[in-house]
């Protein structure tokens, strides 16, 4: 698969897993592994980009005497993820003509 295509899929999956309730690292690539294969070494990046870019916050809070990160989306989050659904709706279109031209072809 593309890389970029891959990434923006990655992020909208992270703004997703975290959409119903704010999560943390290991959390969210749990909650994701039954739909995508997500490692600690990618998910950390797509975080930090994502709060850059000011789709989530991050707060910190004690867990088990340690601090964990936690990650809740914002509004911009929250539109990224609604423009992503409408986009879909224009890949799901080239996805049928593509897969229509090869059923031509057999």
């Amino acid at each position: 698969m593309d890389i970029q295509l891959k990434r923006g899929l990655l992020d909208v999956c992270v703004l997703a897993a975290i959409k119903s309730e704010d999560s943390y690292g290991y959390k969210i690539i749990k909650d994701m592994s039954e739909y995508v294969e997500i490692s600690e070494s990618t998910l950390y990046p797509i975080l930090r980009r994502l709060e850059s870019a000011d789709m989530l916050t991050v707060y910190s809070k004690e867990y088990n005497g340690r601090l964990r990160k936690y990650y809740r989306i914002t509004a911009s989050g929250l539109e990224r993820l609604e423009a992503f659904r409408e986009e879909w709706k224009e890949i799901v279109s080239i996805y049928k003509f593509v897969v229509k031209e090869d059923v031509f072809d057999e």
